[in-house]
């Protein structure tokens, strides 16, 4: 008992079985290939951004808009300078610490009260003929020193606030500031007391 089979019908069968196009594949959803972000290069952002500028106070806004530091999130305040634009001294420190961030001003704590007492020793004073800014604009975290990068990017705009201020004395207040102006890796000892010509 069995069932009979035709070999023939079979054959045939397969034959039109392997010769018929194979199903239309389901179509799906190709993936959507989103342009990759160029990664922005904010020291070239911070050169044009600085360039643009022609008098201190729109150095100065240009320089509190300026959005390419990490530290900027984690300060209070953007610490650009104090004193007189136009001032024969400068002096460049490091950066803010924590009541510099507070206040939103250069060397308002120990640091520059000791300052203000050395200013006023050589007849200078930040409300008349002394300038004050930093190499760094925004308060590291713990009051760490300002890593390469961090530095780098507010490079443009330390440059742009000598050439707008036109000082004809500047005085790097401390190890980082004598570093990053000089592009130095001289110790603080070392560069201490030294005369450079500064250019931007």
């Amino acid at each position: 008992m069995g069932v009979e089979v035709d070999d023939a019908a079979v054959k045939a069968y397969l034959k039109v079985a392997d010769s018929a196009a194979p199903p239309a594949a389901v179509a799906q959803d190709a993936p959507v290939r989103r342009p990759r972000r160029k990664k922005t290069d904010w020291v070239e952002e911070a050169k044009i951004a600085a360039a643009a500028c022609d008098s201190v106070e729109a150095l100065k806004a240009a320089i509190v808009a300026f959005e390419g530091s990490p530290l900027k999130s984690a300060s209070e305040n953007t610490v650009v300078y104090d004193g007189t634009p136009g001032a024969s001294l400068m002096v460049i420190g490091e950066g803010p610490g924590a009541e510099e961030d507070r206040k939103g001003l250069p060397f308002v704590g120990k640091a520059g009260q000791l300052l203000d007492k050395m200013l006023a020793a050589i007849h200078r004073d930040r409300t008349e003929n002394a300038f004050i800014t930093n190499v760094n604009y925004w308060r590291p975290p713990a009051n760490r020193n300002p890593e390469a990068e961090e530095l780098a990017v507010c490079r443009p705009f330390v440059d742009r606030m000598v050439e707008l201020v036109a000082p004809k004395v500047i005085i790097a207040a401390g190890g980082v500031p004598a570093k990053s102006l000089l592009d130095s890796a001289d110790g603080i000892m070392r560069l201490r007391g030294t005369e450079h010509v500064f250019k931007t």
